[in-house]
């Protein structure tokens, strides 16, 4: 069973930067391609970014391109979103997800974003 959890949100200022971590176990996390989406309060997911199973394959959503890096480390089933120079509309949960895109499962519980002053 995929299991995720997800830390690291908090409440930020804008131009502000936080690090979010992802702890996978219960499948081949080596093997898989991760991803992290996101839902902002009172609307549906997007998806902001994506990395292949040995990292050499790096997507990210237009609203986050150029603020926003996505890593991981396969020795710890480890997946970290580093995002920088924040925005108010970065304000939502953020979930980490196995596969390359959100097809309705959340094996996590998330981690709220808040960006404000």
């Amino acid at each position: 069973e995929v299991h995720v959890v997800e830390s690291g949100g908090g409440l930020v200022q804008p131009g502000g930067s936080l690090r979010l971590s992802c702890a996978a176990s219960g499948f081949s996390f080596s093997t898989s391609t991760m991803s992290w989406v996101r839902q902002a309060p009172g609307e549906g997911f997007e998806w902001i970014s994506g990395i292949s199973s040995g990292g050499a394959t790096i997507k990210y959503a237009d609203s986050v391109k150029g603020r926003f890096t996505i890593s991981r480390d396969n020795a710890k089933n480890m997946v970290y979103l580093q995002m920088n120079s924040l925005k108010p509309e970065d304000t939502g949960v953020y979930y980490c997800i196995k596969g390359p895109k959100y097809d309705g499962e959340l094996p996590g519980p998330g981690t709220q974003v808040t960006v404000s002053s």
